[in-house]
């Protein structure tokens, strides 16, 4: 249990005891310096402690806010400073140079505060109190000040994310957030939540899968209900600030999960129908060109979120536009994001058939994908942006080279410096070598491939345009399974392909969720057992044109699961670990 450590003389007609026990804290109370300094001794290491001043006026939520949050080591809010265990001993220093210095603890949490030699996080209380009045008068005014600002209204409104989609805004959020209090005050956890989220969507899959017209029904009405979960949990662990470091890894990884086995569900729905129509490509090319999404906004991001000299008349524009009525909502829904994207597939799912679901949803994201992707391509050229090593680095992280480009990088000097250019002739060779209609024409290109791979990454990714170069791979190695597999002539090996694909693009997005905490890329191990995403493209065009269709199918699916048992495994293993970070997703960016 957390400790809380009230210095000062209390305060008649005070709820600040009550309230600090309504958060958990164990409350003990100092009269000085000297005894605050023996209270925090006797604190044990591994407890949370935090310093409250006894005059301290405010509500309980600013208590919560400034003291609970577990993804900061040290936080305030006036008149309380709150420390973890990682925290603890530049409190303690900081105590102990102000007591040295004749300071008063009682007088001077503010001043403590100010004396910790380390970050020290300020939540944003908008319009909750938090004061340390020192005379009647002002003590009365804050305690008014507390009574007109209602404290349950305004944690349930910031329970919900500020920058929301159109259908999340207005059709979700209105009654996820009297869910998620529900919950909390029934003691569930955002974990608990994430996961009902998960099973309703594989059972909405799995009525998808009957490939009858009132499985259909049902599973669009239970997607639509996943979806409600799937706010609920990020609304729960706002209101109640739950953070935690397993959930981060199963927000980062569930939604990816419960769409994926929609779109597999509408596949073996669409063949067990009536119609027994094979839609197993148009599934795979919706996973992967949502996939290709989500890495174009993860790669500009990670280019950008440090850079220096960062601004564009682009970039102006667009927030301007972003601080205007209407269009701030046509922007938003024009991206589709997760809520309108969800939406629409539910609602196609339960009137229309699997392949008009696909071609919508195809057409629809690819629409979104071109616009989001030539706004950033448009800021990268207008803005004169100087990208650090961190960028770069973890640009070739999200590239996901393996030892051959590697090999290549360090073997062939690199001739010049364009790492775009490079890719793309990579790129446009492979493809060529794709749709050539010789039997070996993919190896030859996938071995050129393999050697553009490994330019592309010689020097640093610090062009303006070069966060284009780990999208380019994911469509790259994406598509090469999909093309060689819907070229097999059987039905089998589309669904294997989907299973590869599925597993990779698991792969890829804990990548992104690792450097998200700064934690770097996946071990280099994982990387090179996996084969890069270089390996990995040759070595289906190798098994593509070596074995018979049949051959190719079983091959595809023991390299889905040998990629899938590994990056699982390390996955479950990292996110599982002391050292994981305490990661909040907010959602897609698209």
């Amino acid at each position: 249990m957390p400790t809380a450590i009230v210095t000062g003389q209390p305060v008649p007609g005070s709820s600040l005891e009550s309230d600090l026990r309504a958060l958990g804290f164990e409350v003990s109370t100092a009269a000085d310096s000297a005894d605050t300094q023996a209270l925090l001794a006797a604190v044990p290491a591994d407890r949370r402690v935090a310093v409250v001043d006894a005059r301290f006026v405010g509500h309980p939520h600013a208590l919560r806010l400034g003291l609970t949050d577990p993804r900061f080591p040290l936080a305030a809010i006036p008149g309380a400073v709150t420390a973890q265990p990682a925290g603890r001993q530049a409190l303690t220093s900081a105590l102990t140079r102000q007591a040295a210095a004749g300071g008063d603890t009682d007088l001077a949490v503010d001043g403590l505060v100010t004396a910790l030699d380390a970050d020290v996080h300020r939540p944003e209380l908008g319009s909750l109190v938090a004061a340390v009045p020192t005379d009647p008068q002002s003590r009365n005014e804050a305690r008014q000040a507390v009574a007109a600002v209602d404290d349950e209204a305004v944690r349930l409104k910031s329970a919900v994310k500020s920058r929301d989609g159109f259908f999340t805004t207005f059709f979700i959020s209105p009654y996820s957030r009297y869910i998620a209090r529900w919950c909390a005050r029934r003691g569930l956890t955002p974990n608990q939540v994430t996961t009902a989220s998960l099973l309703t969507a594989l059972i909405a899959a799995g009525c998808a899968a009957t490939g009858t017209r009132a499985g259909f029904v049902a599973a669009g009405v239970l997607l639509i209900a996943s979806f409600v979960l799937d706010c609920t949990d990020g609304q729960l662990a706002r209101y109640s600030l739950q953070y935690s470091t397993l959930g981060a890894w199963l927000d980062a990884t569930f939604d990816r999960a419960k769409e994926y086995a929609y779109y597999a569900g509408l596949a073996l729905g669409a063949a067990r129908g009536g119609g027994h129509d094979d839609v197993w490509a148009l599934a795979l090319g919706a996973m992967i060109l949502q996939t290709c999404r989500h890495v174009v906004d993860f790669s500009f991001n990670e280019a950008n979120h440090d850079a220096t000299a960062n601004t564009s008349p682009t970039a102006a524009l667009s927030d301007k536009l972003d601080s205007v009525g209407w269009t701030v909502w046509v922007r938003r829904m024009v991206v589709l994001p997760i809520g309108e994207r969800w939406a629409l597939i539910a609602v196609l799912t339960a009137v229309t058939t699997p392949r008009i679901t696909f071609c919508v949803l195809l057409v629809g994201c690819a629409l979104a994908a071109a616009y989001t992707t030539a706004g950033r391509v448009l800021r990268s050229l207008t803005r004169k942006a100087r990208r650090t090593d961190r960028a770069a680095r973890a640009l070739a992280d999200l590239a996901d080279n393996g030892p051959l480009a590697g090999f290549v990088s360090r073997a062939l000097p690199a001739p010049f410096g364009l790492p775009l250019l490079v890719a793309l002739a990579g790129v446009a060779v492979l493809t060529v070598s794709l749709f050539s209609g010789v039997t070996w024409a993919p190896v030859v290109g996938a071995a050129v491939y393999v050697l553009a791979s490994g330019q592309a990454l010689a020097r640093p990714l610090k062009g303006a345009l070069d966060w284009l170069v780990p999208p380019l791979f994911r469509a790259a190695e994406y598509g090469t399974v999909l093309v060689l597999a819907s070229k097999s002539g059987v039905n089998g090996p589309l669904p294997a392909a989907f299973g590869l694909v599925a597993a990779v693009a698991y792969h890829h997005y804990d990548t992104v969720y690792r450097i998200r905490g700064d934690a770097g890329a996946p071990p280099a191990w994982l990387v090179r057992a996996v084969g890069g995403q270089e390996g990995r493209t040759l070595l289906v065009t190798v098994v593509a044109a070596a074995l018979t269709a049949q051959q190719f199918e079983v091959a595809l699916t023991v390299l889905a699961v040998v990629v899938a048992g590994l990056v699982l495994v390390e996955s479950i293993r990292f996110w599982a670990s002391a050292g994981a970070p305490a990661v909040h997703d907010e959602g897609e960016p698209a």
